[in-house]
């Protein structure tokens, strides 16, 4: 399920079902879930994959715009999950994955409304695999790092019209620039093979780093202090 269904053809061409939906819109979600049920009866597996990013610092960034994002990257989701979850629990069985990111864990300056989101999708998460473990239904978190998508593509550009012209302007810059020149990062590829292998595993992870630097970006989070890695990805930006 997509907004851009159009994007979509190759999935079709292999089999698979392409449905409009709109994470942000209540209608597509209990349509789609009607749909599937109509046709398979049953839902296996739910895979929240729906995710938008928003660059520039705390003070510029209007909160109606990290309202938006909030509303993409944790109550869509968080609402599909509850059209889904009765008949996994019915069936005691089913697999939920939460595709948040490194960014869930970490901190870094001008993304703090992005974490922030990724953060509260991840104890949700947490909280959510607490209360389905007696009815047989998983939930797992998949941390993306650095993934070669069209998802930065556009974090130059909000950088600077968000923040390079304020007080936060030089950092804003180098992160720009930084963001730019970046030609490294994992295949999405090796995103969807780690969903699919937790989907298959009959006792999956609670969670699964996966790509470029994500288990050492994570690792660095939990081991150094909090000053040194303020330090650090400030530096670095």
């Amino acid at each position: 399920a997509a907004r851009r269904v159009d994007r979509m053809a190759e999935l079709r061409q292999a089999g698979g079902h392409a449905l409009e939906m709109d994470v942000t819109r209540e209608d597509d979600l209990g349509r789609v879930v009607d749909t599937v049920l109509g046709e398979r009866h049953r839902i296996d597996v739910l895979v929240n994959n729906a995710g938008a990013g928003l660059h520039g610092a705390v003070e510029d960034v209007p909160v109606e715009r990290a309202r938006r994002l909030f509303e993409v990257n944790l109550f869509g989701p968080a609402r599909l999950t509850q059209l889904v979850l009765p008949h996994m629990r019915e069936r005691r069985s089913g697999t939920i994955v939460n595709v948040s990111s490194i960014a869930g864990e970490i901190s870094l300056p001008l993304v703090a409304w992005y974490h922030a989101s990724k953060h509260a999708l991840e104890t949700y998460s947490d909280s959510l695999r607490q209360e389905c473990r007696p009815f047989g239904v998983h939930v797992v978190v998949v941390q993306p790092g650095i993934i070669r998508t069209e998802f930065e593509e556009d974090t130059p550009r909000e950088l600077r019209e968000t923040s390079g012209d304020g007080a936060y302007g030089a950092l804003a810059e180098s992160m720009a620039s930084r963001a730019e020149g970046n030609t490294r990062g994992s295949a999405p590829a090796v995103v969807a093979r780690t969903i699919r292998s937790a989907v298959e595993s009959p006792r999956p992870k609670p969670r699964y780093p996966v790509g470029h630097l994500a288990r050492t970006l994570l690792a660095m989070n939990r081991v150094l202090p909090d000053r040194v890695f303020d330090a650090l990805v400030t530096r670095a930006g």
